[in-house]
């Protein structure tokens, strides 16, 4: 890439990466603050997403999309920013908020500015919405498109319906002004680098930008052989008796194009285990991103020369109302993981073996002893990335769709009632092989009041598979430890817990490569 243009991206990738800085430090909840469970991104008037900063590939592929319908449904002056949720719309699931704003430059829409944050809880019928719900609507307030700022100042009337529906809302407040801010700076950079280049010589180079994207990627497939390759992964459940829920992916790949067909997977379930569409297309960009160098500029550019094939009704699909929580951050690891397997049949020295396939989410919420108010708690817990031709898997990380930190002891028992018993390790967690899979984690919480806790997770039936005759990771283990009993939980559960009873995760190591 020339100099000029190299430059270009990079003043770009700064001001994402800026709004997610101030996006952290200035929201409230640990899961932002401190997981960085946020994503920040920019795009043309168009909508096209022309650059990310490096944060979670199951928001920032799929962000486009409710950039897109934000900008079809509700029209946008200087000064407005658009507040959605909806996972129909573009969105992943319901706690998954996007803020969206115009960037206006001497009277003419240039950008658009757009951040998405994890809140902690938006609802619904479970602390920390992510509930094994049987539709949306359990899951918490649906949010379409609408102003929550408009002429620069926040809309309280809309502000107060989201806080009138959440456990938790001075901390929402918090977080949702912290979008606000991240906005405002990737809009107030936007127009100095519209003052330095002009508007003319800023589009021509965007335009350029994601022409060079796509070259690459086509260059990219190019060195994929021809042919059909095909690859078959099961989720473990959907949490009410739906066993073996099958991800069914053919890779058709002709030239310097891609086609992914997903159409044959299985209808979607009673449970929350169901992702949509937006979430499928970003797993399989994903996918394919990875494939690039690692500074290749990230745009929709990468994108066109790959084509999704969905079907409505299927478990990567899924219509309205259907339960989703769990699609997101469970579905969209499958989905992952059986685009990797199809791959690792054509270029097998790029793939690696399967990563821990699960995001391993924990919920608790409750009232707080220590000071009688309520909190809400959401995280995910890393574990073992697959081995690959040439190196062994990372240990105690998160893989893939998600790339967000673990949150800190400290934190966790400076912010909740809880009492940290064991974080570390799960050695011997990977799977065998000529390169062994990474370890998982262990994370075991002793509550200091009475809680209700959701887990939703994957892996408890079948470990992460290994690659040419390297052996599957371990399995994960969800146990409760009541009132000095062990007691082992299936991977999607909800329970009420004292004082006193433990909540411990062991996650799963990734798999072998021989």
């Amino acid at each position: 890439m020339e100099l000029v243009l190299e430059v270009f991206k990079n003043r770009l990738i700064s001001v994402a990466e800026e709004m997610g800085i101030v996006l952290q430090r200035t929201s409230f909840s640990p899961n932002i603050k401190e997981r960085k469970d946020l994503s920040c991104a920019l795009f043309t008037g168009k909508g096209e997403l022309i650059a990310q900063a490096a944060h979670i590939p199951v928001h920032l592929g799929s962000m486009g999309m409710a950039v897109r319908e934000a900008i079809r449904r509700v029209p946008m002056e200087e000064g407005d920013m658009v507040i959605l949720n909806s996972p129909f719309l573009g969105g992943t699931h319901l706690p998954d908020v996007t803020l969206v704003a115009p960037v206006y430059y001497r009277g003419k829409l240039e950008f658009f500015v757009a951040c998405r944050a994890h809140h902690a809880d938006i609802g619904g019928m479970s602390s920390g919405s992510m509930p094994l719900s049987r539709s949306v609507f359990q899951e918490g307030i649906v949010i379409p498109p609408v102003k929550l700022v408009e002429g620069g100042k926040i809309r309280e009337e809309v502000l107060s319906l989201i806080l009138s529906n959440v456990r938790t809302p001075e901390e929402r407040r918090g977080d949702l002004k912290a979008q606000i801010m991240a906005n405002l700076t990737g809009i107030r950079r936007l127009k100095e680098i519209l003052d330095d280049l002009g508007p003319e010589r800023v589009r021509e180079a965007g335009r350029r930008l994601m022409d060079y994207s796509e070259k690459l990627m086509r260059k990219a497939i190019r060195n994929i052989p021809d042919g059909t390759y095909t690859f078959e992964d099961f989720l473990d459940d959907d949490g009410f008796g739906k066993e073996d829920v099958a991800i069914r992916v053919k890779v058709e790949i002709r030239g310097d194009s891609a086609v992914v067909d997903l159409r044959d997977s299985d209808p979607q379930t009673e449970g929350c285990v169901n992702a949509v569409r937006s979430v499928t297309v970003a797993s399989v960009y994903y996918v394919f991103r990875c494939l690039l160098p690692e500074d290749a500029p990230t745009n929709d550019g990468c994108f066109r020369p790959i084509k999704v094939l969905t079907k409505k009704g299927t478990v990567v699909d899924a219509e309205f109302p259907s339960a989703v929580a769990g699609g997101n951050v469970e579905t969209s690891q499958r989905i992952v993981d059986a685009v990797l397997g199809a791959l690792s049949k054509a270029v097998p020295d790029l793939i690696p073996a399967a990563s821990q396939g699960t995001m391993n989410n924990v919920a608790i919420g409750g009232g707080d002893p220590r000071n009688g108010g309520i909190y809400t708690y959401y995280e995910t817990v890393g574990g073992g990335m697959g081995a690959w031709k040439g190196g062994d898997g990372e240990s105690a990380i998160h893989s893939h769709m998600t790339n967000t930190m673990n949150t800190p002891v400290e934190v966790l028992e400076h912010s909740y009632p809880f009492l940290v018993r064991e974080f570390s390790i799960r050695r011997g967690s990977g799977g065998e092989g000529r390169w062994r899979g990474g370890d998982g984690i262990v994370r075991e919480i002793e509550l200091l009041g009475e809680a209700e806790v959701t887990v939703l997770s994957e892996r408890r039936k079948r470990g992460p598979y290994g690659l040419f005759g390297g052996k599957p990771g371990k399995r994960g283990r969800n146990l409760v430890i009541r009132d000095g009993k062990v007691e082992e939980m299936p991977g999607k559960f909800s329970t009420r817990l004292k004082k006193g009873d433990r909540i411990r995760i062991e996650t799963p190591g990734g798999g072998g490569y021989a």
